[in-house]
């Protein structure tokens, strides 16, 4: 705790702005640590983002142990009645919120219980040169298998954007999810 810390407070030092820790929310788990983790907003410029509890491979996925932004946002404002909500853009994945005076802010990746897929505008690129347009597909194109083969730059903006045209406006759904076979968190990167 102490290291995490003080890599926080040195990144705040060093004026990264913002500093994001991100919190997956479980119940039985952690789910008593929200205030906690709003708290540490009132003293440091922080962007706290509570991330709904989502299902991938190895994690144990239990529904049960799901805490949706609405119960986390309800738990919160029965300390904070006056938590304000802050102007989003439009490809913004997280909704964002303020306690007045507080110097950071927190928000809520709500993937499970309020989709916003058709306005996600994140790619990802593990890190053995897989592109994944969504967190949760399972679909993958290779453009580390494109540049070893010698494909121009004009072949891989077309691979690119013909695997961003397939990108679906909503995902499966969270029982459809718990399903699908899919990499495991720590191998696709956060």
């Amino acid at each position: 705790f102490h290291k995490v810390m003080e890599g926080i407070n040195k990144a705040i030092d060093l004026g990264y702005n913002p500093v994001k820790v991100n919190c997956v929310v479980m119940r039985g788990l952690n789910d008593n640590e929200l205030l906690d983790f709003v708290k540490l907003t009132e003293e440091k410029p922080l962007d706290v983002r509570f991330i709904e509890y989502m299902p991938f491979d190895g994690n144990k996925w239990n529904f049960k142990k799901l805490v949706s932004y609405q119960e986390m946002l309800g738990t919160i404002k029965q300390r904070w009645p006056d938590l304000e909500r802050l102007t989003s853009g439009a490809s913004d994945t997280a909704k964002a919120y303020r306690v007045p005076d507080f110097q950071g802010q927190i928000g809520f990746i709500t993937s499970m219980s309020e989709h916003f897929c058709g306005s996600c505008n994140r790619l990802r690129i593990t890190a053995d040169g897989n592109l994944k347009v969504c967190l949760f597909g399972n679909t993958e194109v290779s453009l580390r298998d494109l540049l070893r083969s010698g494909a121009t730059e004009e072949d891989i903006l077309e691979i690119i954007g013909a695997a961003v045209g397939r990108k679906k406006q909503q995902h499966a759904g969270m029982f459809n999810i718990s399903q699908m076979k899919n990499r495991p968190m720590i191998l696709i990167g956060g």
